[in-house]
């Protein structure tokens, strides 16, 4: 009788999800809060547009190269362990194959199953380091591209965010109008990015989806305040 074959589905673009969160994220609520901050001390929409935009590019700029940085170092790191860990299989491989032991019997082998497959990567030096690499370690070969890749993906998701709050001081001189169209297609945004997160990483869309425009509400609500406060009121 024939069978379907069992297909598994796992995700597999976590590093690019995550920097489009990072960017995202931040892009929707910074500039949000700002441009809300902004609102309440001033009545031009054309200063709120121009300074936007520029923390918008600011911003963009300063967590790309923050992600360009974080993977950089990443691979610096992974480069610096595998050197020791190449030298210490060839100085130390009676303590190498220890640790091999213990890496197998922490998942549940017992020394006699856990024996020939370290006598079988004492005769593969290049396995043998991989081995202890991902699992004595959990370190994984990064991608060499990986931190423009990084970047780029940030900068970008960052002004993709940054630009929705700051449309509607583009298309209404009227502030009031402009901030209530902000508040309202930002919130939005925050709603859909939010459950689209929750979705990838496998948690409720709406739970997700609430948290990220809660968040990002309070945070454009307390620069508002905080603005509407010290200019008191638009001048």
């Amino acid at each position: 009788m024939p069978t379907t074959p069992h297909i598994e589905k796992h995700f597999q673009a976590t590093e690019t999800v995550r920097d489009v969160v990072i960017g995202m994220s931040d892009g929707l609520t910074v500039p949000f809060a700002l441009a809300a901050g902004l609102s309440g001390a001033i009545a031009a929409t054309g200063l709120i547009v121009t300074a936007g935009l520029a923390e918008t590019a600011a911003g963009a700029i300063a967590m790309g190269l923050g992600g360009f940085l974080a993977a950089r170092t990443d691979e610096n790191h992974y480069t610096s362990e595998l050197a020791r860990e190449h030298a210490e299989v060839l100085e130390k491989p009676e303590a190498e194959a220890a640790e091999v032991r213990d890496v197998l019997t922490g998942f549940g082998l017992t020394r006699d199953e856990a024996e020939p497959i370290v006598v079988a990567l004492r005769r593969d030096p290049a396995r043998w380091v991989e081995f202890m690499m991902r699992f004595e370690l959990g370190l994984e070969k990064p991608d060499p591209k990986r931190a423009f890749k990084s970047a780029f993906t940030i900068a970008g998701s960052y002004v993709a965010g940054g630009l929705v709050p700051l449309v509607p001081y583009m298309v209404f001189s009227n502030m009031n109008r402009a901030v209530l169209a902000s508040v309202g297609l930002t919130l939005a945004a925050l709603l859909a990015f939010g459950a689209v997160k929750a979705r990838l990483t496998g948690i409720s869309p709406i739970k997700g989806g609430l948290q990220t425009a809660i968040i990002g509400g309070l945070a454009a609500a307390a620069a508002f305040g905080i603005a509407r406060a010290v200019g008191g009121g638009h001048t």
